[in-house]
């Protein structure tokens, strides 16, 4: 069972490719901090300070500009993919496909639309930190 999510950014796909993999701009609008840069074979630990919370992710595969799979060993090993396609040289379109939900679980539905809501306020975060230089959104979700 998979979960997508597509967006349109106003830049090109190499700037979207580094806001994915550079921990220092990733805080900026996802995690508040990431131990390392994503490379193949790498174990980053991302952390949520305003959260108190942390994740080891392994990252499987890293095509510059283009895509990047990891996999969050505490979600029962699901693996998100991240593909980047330049839609023309000025915009790209990111899609977040995350696989490995089972479709026998009976709390199915509200994983999937707890996961489409994180990846949605991920990527609106993304897109307003490339696009106008919004770095406050992050964090904001009031648990």
């Amino acid at each position: 069972m998979n979960n997508i999510t597509k967006f349109s950014i106003a830049r090109p796909a190499g700037d979207v490719f580094e806001a994915l993999v550079d921990p220092t701009q990733m805080s900026n609008y996802w995690f508040s901090s990431g131990s390392g840069r994503w490379e193949p074979g790498k174990r980053i630990t991302l952390k949520y300070e305003e959260y108190h919370a942390e994740v080891d992710i392994n990252v499987l595969e890293v095509e510059a500009n283009k895509k990047i799979v990891f996999q969050w060993p505490g979600e029962k090993g699901h693996v998100v993919t991240m593909s980047l396609e330049a839609a023309d040289a000025s915009t790209t379109i990111i899609e977040v496909i995350e696989e490995g939900f089972d479709a026998d679980d009976k709390d199915l539905i509200p994983l999937l639309i707890d996961n489409k809501e994180g990846w949605v306020y991920m990527l609106t975060c993304l897109k307003a930190y490339l696009e106008f230089g919004v770095t406050k959104l992050r964090a904001g979700i009031v648990k």
